[in-house]
């Protein structure tokens, strides 16, 4: 009597599971039907399943990210861009616009640090990774590429504080060496600004959630144009107009590889751009793509009226931290939805021809 309740007991976990992975036979689900084949003989027709769970339990386990991480990769595309622009308005004797960017890229960069930083729990973790560069792990080269990056960034700003030390502590502080060093430390960050802006993309797609793997041959170009955009953006906002030629430029440029490279990158993904598309992901995502090319078309119309160019410069920022919050947001929800990992590994066993394969072995 007690085997025969265990039988039972078994059947019908065996059929819940059944219908928590979509398995077909399971409860709620479509039944499998019988048809002729060669020979007279029957064969099981089996329905396609629907993807809904594996056991109650994810696939592929989300990080436990927050917002921390979400800012962190908005202000170091920030602090890159800005890098850029303000070794640009230095060389063009643009000094405006040249203090300005500075004063941003170290912002952003210590910004960017924080949030690091708070990610991690602790200070001292941060300083524990730099005990060993890993040249095939995107978090350690990342931390090694702030920490290079952010001295010069400093050193870079030593032209624009120097004039504005008291007296008496001036004549203490070698303020000559402090300015001369400026530029060449404002062009060694501008050196290694692309990096720093892209570095997150490439962090994003080396792990295995579905919507960030998928982008990985385009999610670094989204980034770099998203972070010139708004390094631009701000410039715009910040300066005269006489001196924002070089952030209109950038501004413009970047948007226009962002919106680019977003669409391409999306056709790419196959399934997993769904998540681009749905929920809180999607409504950054759509008011990323509104604010950036209503931002660009601003700062194209805008070059003569200072209150349409600062305006055009907002949108432009904005839609740019959007764009790197729905990629974030897009990753940690292809992690819910099974078919996001199970769709695209048989695409990809298909397109080698494992699936014949395995229904010749059978």
């Amino acid at each position: 009597m007690s085997d025969g309740n265990g039988a039972d007991h078994n059947r019908a976990d065996h059929n819940r599971a059944d219908d928590e992975v979509g398995i077909p036979g399971g409860p709620g689900q479509q039944t499998r039907t019988r048809r002729k084949g060669k020979g007279g003989r029957e064969q099981l027709v089996v329905p396609p399943a629907e993807f809904r769970s594996y056991y109650g339990t994810p696939i592929v386990k989300a990080p436990p990210w927050e917002y921390d991480i979400a800012a962190y990769l908005f202000l170091g595309g920030l602090a890159g861009g800005s890098s850029l622009l303000a070794a640009g308005a230095d060389l063009a004797g643009l000094p405006s616009q040249r203090r300005s960017a500075r004063i941003v890229a170290l912002g952003g960069i210590t910004g960017s640090l924080y949030y690091l930083v708070r990610d991690l729990g602790r200070p001292e973790r941060f300083h524990h990774m730099l005990r060993v560069l890993k040249l095939t792990s995107p978090m350690s080269v990342g931390t090694w590429l702030l920490s290079a990056y952010g001295p010069f960034v400093g050193l870079a700003l030593g032209q624009e504080v120097v004039p504005l030390l008291p007296a008496r502590l001036a004549r203490r502080l070698p303020t000559d060496l402090i300015t001369r060093a400026s530029r060449p430390a404002g062009i060694v960050a501008a050196l290694v600004a692309p990096a720093v802006a892209s570095y997150t993309a490439v962090l994003l797609t080396d792990t295995s959630l579905p919507s960030w793997s998928a982008a990985r041959r385009e999610l670094p170009f989204v980034f770099v144009g998203s972070a010139a955009a708004a390094s631009g953006g701000v410039g715009l906002m910040l300066n005269p107009l006489h001196e924002t030629g070089p952030a209109r430029r950038l501004a413009v440029g970047g948007a226009t590889l962002e919106l680019a490279a977003d669409r391409i990158m999306q056709q790419s993904m196959g399934i997993t751009a769904e998540p681009l598309h749905e929920g809180r992901a999607g409504a950054y995502h759509r008011a990323a793509q509104i604010l950036t090319t209503a931002g660009a078309v601003g700062a194209v119309l805008g070059r003569r009226n200072r209150a349409l160019s600062a305006v055009a410069g907002l949108a432009l920022a904005a839609g740019s931290a959007c764009t790197r919050w729905a990629v974030f947001h897009a990753g940690m929800a292809s992690t819910k939805d099974p078919k996001y990992v199970v769709i695209p590994q048989r695409e990809r066993r298909d397109a080698r021809g494992g699936g014949e394969a395995y229904a010749g072995e059978r």
